[in-house]
């Protein structure tokens, strides 16, 4: 219930007491309010009025917020409480005083140092999320809020999806930010924790040049770890753990990619190893084929040896380049 303790204060719930606007989007407006009972300061998001009439959104919208509930930690924006009030629901969640990374990229094109930082506060974060079974698929850069104090804050849980399968979604549906869609996402395909990685990798990209370009050129061991982000193939990207350890590291390490030949009869072979030079050119192939079951069976392909470990990141280019040669023919 709505209440008014004079002609300017609105409380909401007979606890929340609405200061000033924050920000409002298509389906939701949040506002800045002060909770009573815990005497704090809170950014209280309702679903748009318009929409609260609708079922289905509002079991979205609440679903959102108790999603986000079992999530804590410090780069995650933190949920307190999640109720309806006047038929509208709402979510009480952490106030973040800062800016978000969109209006950082507004100002113009960041220093790489500090954009491995954000990347790998961000990657901690999506790592944290992923961990308990979450895939946030609205990874961008308005749903990245930066702290006063440097600290990244991931927000925005309202099309998150489990990874155990729950969704309140329509099959088909496309459900996401286009500019930082995951090719498989766009396609409506299957969406993993692949797709969050491929998003932040379009943020960090964005963050350097202004712009989420996907065929940016980025020089050095940062370029080699946004190009792995970018892999069409879902597969070939790093966990958002591995993200963070290579942002942090400042060296980009190679995947290891497990590629099946095509059946013939009941024995598939296993080929193994690591493509991350393809993956900035885009040009990751490499299904063995064979003939039908008349033709003599496929030998099983020999081990196949690790791509060598270099000091320099053209050098360690260099070296997947000759192992691709060598491997995918």
């Amino acid at each position: 219930m709505t209440t008014a303790t004079d002609m300017s204060t609105e409380v909401l719930a007979g606890r929340y007491e609405i200061e000033r606007p924050l920000g409002h989007g298509a389906m939701a407006v949040v506002d800045l309010a002060r909770d009573r009972e815990l005497d704090r300061y809170v950014a209280l998001k309702r679903l748009a009025e318009n929409l609260a009439r609708d079922a289905d959104l509002r079991a979205r919208f609440l679903r959102e917020g108790r999603l986000a509930a079992r999530l804590a930690h410090p780069n995650i924006v933190r949920v307190f409480d999640v109720g309806e009030a006047d038929g509208r629901p709402y979510i009480a969640m952490e106030h973040v005083d800062g800016e978000t990374l969109a209006d950082l990229i507004a100002r113009g094109p960041v220093a790489s140092a500090e954009v491995a930082e954000l990347g790998a506060q961000a990657a901690r974060a999506l790592a944290a999320a992923h961990a308990a079974g979450l895939v946030h698929r609205d990874v961008k850069p308005h749903n990245l809020l930066l702290r006063r104090d440097g600290v990244l804050k991931l927000g925005d849980f309202g099309i998150a999806v489990g990874l155990e399968g729950t969704r309140l979604t329509i099959a088909g549906t496309v459900l996401g930010t286009a500019a930082y869609l995951a090719p498989e996402q766009a396609r409506a395909e299957e969406v993993t924790a692949a797709a969050d990685v491929y998003a932040l990798g379009l943020v960090l990209v964005e963050l350097l040049t202004g712009h989420p370009d996907r065929s940016a050129r980025i020089d050095g061991p940062l370029g080699t770890t946004i190009a792995r982000c970018l892999a069409t193939d879902p597969r070939l990207r790093p966990t958002a753990a591995e993200l963070e350890r290579d942002l942090r590291s400042g060296r980009a390490s190679a995947p290891t990619l497990i590629l099946r030949r095509r059946r013939v009869g009941r024995a598939p072979a296993v080929l193994a190893g690591a493509a991350a030079a393809a993956i900035a050119a885009g040009i990751v192939a490499a299904v063995v084929t064979s003939g039908g079951s008349s033709k003599p069976p496929v030998p099983r392909p020999a081990p196949v040896t690790p791509v060598q470990q270099a000091s320099t990141a053209q050098e360690q280019a260099r070296l997947i380049a000759r192992w691709l040669v060598r491997y995918s023919r």
